[in-house]
């Protein structure tokens, strides 16, 4: 190639990358984990025609797909969960009992794609350290560099958001900044709640039904609703975490038409 020239290259990614990245500091959905809820949520919302950027921590996107179970890259899904396979692009294999294996590659493939080709916005490598609070409602997220903050004294970025989807698993991360200052009251009876043993069944069905706005402006989501509220966890079958996702975005659909609605009442 003629021409070519190494800082052409860095210049490409720099400018562009700021663009993009400057253009989603406000947003109307912010989602901190992309893993299977959190796509999900991801893509459902932002087909409805929401600003909607998604923060990942880890390299990869996809959560604990990667891995299936136990390093098999297969993973387990549900008769109920079909319809929004085919609309991810992703073929599952029937098996039996209601149950269907999916390649655990092919569906996190399929998720990050759907992810981008919806419009929404995904940036890797940005850890969440806090929130904002303003009047006593969650604002935004305060992001750093995934690997500097923890051990560099390197100040942190804010991205606002009229809603903040916590989709960080087994951590609860965004939930945790909250709890931490007595914020948050535990919905669990317990001043930390920790997700229960392996229940294959009742935890599918709580990751869906448990899906709440846990503070003003703060969502749960996925394993993120089993570490908030006690939940048992279920292992790698991940139809509950992508009907999380699409509950989530539901619910915060509605809540943000809702409060667009009654905007012009409350200005008058």
């Amino acid at each position: 190639m003629r021409g070519l020239k190494e800082t052409d290259i860095s210049k490409a990614i720099i400018s562009t990358y700021h663009d993009k990245l400057l253009g989603r500091i406000v947003n109307d959905v912010l989602i901190v984990g992309a893993g299977p809820s959190g796509m999900t949520a991801a893509f459902c919302l932002a087909q409805k025609g929401l600003k909607v950027t998604l923060l990942e921590k880890r390299l990869s996107p996809g959560g604990g797909i990667w891995g299936g179970g136990m390093g098999m890259s297969q993973v387990v899904v549900q008769d109920d969960v079909l319809p929004l396979l085919d609309e991810i692009g992703v073929v599952p294999q029937a098996w039996r009992n209601g149950l269907h294996t999916v390649d655990a590659i092919e569906l996190a493939a399929g998720l990050c794609l759907k992810v981008v080709q919806s419009g929404a916005a995904l940036f890797n490598l940005l850890t969440v350290e806090d929130v904002c609070v303003h009047r006593e409602r969650v604002a935004g997220v305060v992001v750093n560099r995934s690997m500097i903050g923890e051990s560099l004294p390197v100040d942190p970025v804010t991205f606002s958001a009229k809603a903040v989807i916590d989709g960080t698993g087994h951590e609860a991360a965004v939930v945790g900044t909250l709890r931490r200052r007595g914020l948050l009251a535990s919905a669990a009876g317990a001043e930390q709640p920790c997700e229960g043993p392996m229940d294959a069944m009742s935890g599918e069905t709580f990751v869906v039904e448990n899906v709440a706005e846990v503070f003003p402006g703060l969502w749960v989501a996925g394993m993120s609703v089993c570490a908030t509220f006690g939940g048992p966890r279920m292992g790698p079958i991940f139809g509950g975490m992508l009907l999380s996702g699409k509950r989530v975005a539901e619910l915060v659909a509605a809540t943000l038409t809702e409060s667009r609605e009654r905007a012009p009442a409350i200005q008058k």
